[in-house]
């Protein structure tokens, strides 16, 4: 997805809400990182890192979206670790170190969507 990337407040403008698929990830550039964003069925919007912590691959906008329990998640197109698009926390460690998506803060405005920083630290669960 190619945007104009403005500055509101700290926020930064992303894309507008028809730019966006039910249930199909987008990626983002701003800055140097590459987000992956996702619209759900119930119209909520996601934002992860889009780099697989597993494979070191920019490719988490190309997973399969799905849940666990009440989880929305992202299946990684690579080794396959699902993670928790709320949270970032992959739910699959297969007895791996467990990693996790850093999880940027949406904010919509209108039909415009806007994204905050991620703290370096993971999201605790809703």
């Amino acid at each position: 997805m190619t945007a104009t990337l403005r500055r509101t407040a700290t926020a930064v403008r992303v894309c507008g809400i028809g730019d966006l698929e039910v249930e199909r990830g987008r990626a983002a550039l701003i800055g140097a990182d590459q987000v992956a964003l996702f619209l759900l069925d119930d119209g909520s919007v996601h934002a992860v890192s889009n780099l697989d912590p597993y494979s070191g691959a920019n490719v988490i906008s190309r997973g399969i979206v799905g849940t666990r329990g009440d989880a929305p998640t992202i299946a990684s197109p690579m080794y396959k670790q699902v993670f928790d698009l709320r949270t970032g926390a992959c739910l699959d460690t297969q007895g791996k170190p467990a990693h996790h998506l850093a999880v940027w803060q949406v904010v919509r405005a209108g039909d415009d969507i806007h994204l905050l920083p991620p703290s370096t630290e993971p999201v605790e669960g809703n």
